[in-house]
């Protein structure tokens, strides 16, 4: 069987079309994909432009040199780092500082185990931790230990005090 030089020639023609269309779409799609992965990764238009141009002009080697300059994160990764960071930042800074050693504390610590500075007191009624400075609890309503506990109740424990007192001189008198 002898194949004729026009069939094969013409079969040729036709894989050479076909290899040819194959590596315009291949070329094509190259500098798509570029210009939407960088658009992905760069805000800057001059660097969207380049990368493009760079894989238009040079076709696979463009593609691998683009690879390998392209910024390793999308802008979309970048921000949720971002917003990672700033959490564990946000996080860190509403921990309280100890007064003493300005180490990091937590809200339910009465003592700093650093340096050993009291940084709560509990109520004598509830049991519950009250910050340092405040003179009542605010969960049972109990005063502090050594604050006054109202100013009409001080005067009326004195004006008892002194009823008291009298009531004593004149039964002692009496006798």
């Amino acid at each position: 069987m002898t194949l004729d030089p026009t069939f094969v020639s013409n079969l040729l023609l036709v894989l050479t079309g076909f290899g040819g269309a194959f590596l315009a779409a291949l070329w094509i799609s190259l500098i798509v994909w570029t210009y939407r992965d960088i658009r992905t990764r760069a805000r800057d238009p001059l660097v969207q432009t380049l990368a493009t141009l760079l894989v238009a002009v040079l076709n696979l080697p463009g593609i691998l040199v683009y690879l390998i300059l392209r910024p390793p994160r999308t802008l979309e990764e970048d921000y949720q780092k971002t917003l990672e960071e700033e959490a564990l930042l946000q996080a860190l800074e509403d921990l309280p500082l100890c007064p003493g050693c300005e180490r990091r504390v937590k809200d339910d610590w009465q003592v700093c185990p650093n340096c050993h500075t009291k940084l709560k007191k509990s109520c004598e009624n509830c049991n519950r931790l009250m910050e340092l400075p405040w003179n009542i609890c605010p969960y049972c309503g109990t005063p502090a230990a050594g604050m006054r506990r109202d100013a009409a109740t001080s005067v009326d424990e004195a004006l008892r005090d002194l009823k008291l007192a009298g009531e004593d001189e004149d039964n002692a008198g009496g006798r």
